[in-house]
């Protein structure tokens, strides 16, 4: 993975977003091990205490099942997963949409380019 951040978010924010984007998609499969703290540290070039923070997130998000000492999965449930995926299009819709206003162009406008795209 290419880590660069952006210095006007948290990095740990940055490192959920990358990683439950990884799962979303599907580059991290159900039931398949997530990087344990210190690889995921190691390759971003970030703290520890980042890395811990951002798969707790993970967790916390359903995404991420923890396995003690085993380190921690890509959890299972499809309901889950299709869930946050939901929540993420929401965020990006809404980001988006509130872009879209500050340069002025309505939501109709906005919706005709979006289909343009396919």
């Amino acid at each position: 993975m290419v880590w660069q951040f952006n210095e006007n978010v948290p990095i740990y924010r940055q490192v959920v977003t990358k990683l439950r984007g990884k799962i979303l998609c599907g580059e991290f499969k159900p039931g398949e091990y997530l990087p344990t703290v210190r690889c995921l540290a190691e390759e971003a070039k970030i703290n520890p205490n980042t890395a811990q923070r951002a798969l707790h997130i993970l967790e916390d998000m359903g995404l991420a099942v923890c396995y003690s000492t085993a380190g921690r999965k890509v959890t299972t449930d499809n309901a889950v997963i299709e869930e946050q995926r939901k929540v993420a299009a929401r965020e990006l819709v809404s980001y988006v949409s509130q872009a879209a206003e500050e340069i002025g162009l309505s939501a109709e406008a906005l919706t005709e380019m979006l289909c343009e795209r396919k």
